[in-house]
């Protein structure tokens, strides 16, 4: 009778086993640490494009009012300034209405490229100075604090001789303590670095010019409105 032989499986021996299984552990810790590196990346990364979102003033903050709003404001003293600088008989006044037309209408740049770099429209179906606290009460048929209406604009550009002088420094005398009221406004809400420097560096600009037009008042014989 033929015996059947029954082939022994070989045995791994202990300490070969236990080596491949730590090696294999190690790998794994590895690759998860890894992964975990590259989520942390993704993560601050993302984060890292989320938080300009997050920071910037939404479509109903007094910032994109203000920037709003002003950028009106200041298109007027813009356009009687350039009335004063072509039209005005002393040089003190052609000067002002100069500056004020190049330093606003720069202002209105800034302002304009504010709302862009914000994702926001530069105009906006919200009524004006709804972004200041009672504001909206503030209006005069419609016009924000110290504009000039249309007739007086109009006036303004018919004027001659000494007269565009005395107009052009009342209005915009006027318009300038309108302007400081808003700029006073914004920067009592709290506003972006960036809106709170311009705003500062405007209302120092039109203090001083506010002097400087009722000094020349008072050489034209007249007073502020």
């Amino acid at each position: 009778m033929t015996k059947s032989r029954v082939e022994a499986t070989p045995r791994v021996p202990a300490s070969t086993g236990l080596a491949s299984l730590r090696a294999s552990s190690g790998r794994t810790k590895i690759i998860l640490l890894a992964v975990g590196a590259v989520l942390l990346l993704l993560l601050g990364y993302g984060v890292g494009r989320l938080q300009p979102s997050l920071s910037r003033p939404g479509d109903d903050s007094a910032d994109a009012g203000f920037a709003r709003d002003m950028s009106t404001h200041h298109a007027q003293a813009v356009e009687m300034g350039m009335v004063a600088y072509r039209n005005a008989t002393l040089p003190e006044v052609r000067t002002l209405g100069g500056d004020v037309a190049i330093t606003q209408q720069g202002q209105i740049g800034v302002m304009s490229t504010w709302l862009k770099d914000w994702g926001l429209d530069p105009n906006s179906t919200r009524p004006p100075m709804a972004w200041m606290p009672n504001g909206q009460m503030e209006l005069v048929n419609g016009l924000m604090p110290g504009m000039a209406t249309r007739d007086e604009v109009a006036k303004l550009k018919a004027a001659t001789g000494k007269q565009v002088d005395i107009l052009f420094c009342q209005y915009m005398l006027r318009h300038h303590l309108g302007g400081i009221h808003m700029i006073d406004g914004v920067l009592a809400e709290n506003p972006t670095p960036e809106v709170r420097e311009l705003a500062e560096i405007m209302k120092k600009n039109q203090t001083a010019e506010i002097s400087v037009m009722k000094t020349l008042l008072t050489q034209l014989g007249a007073a502020p409105l």
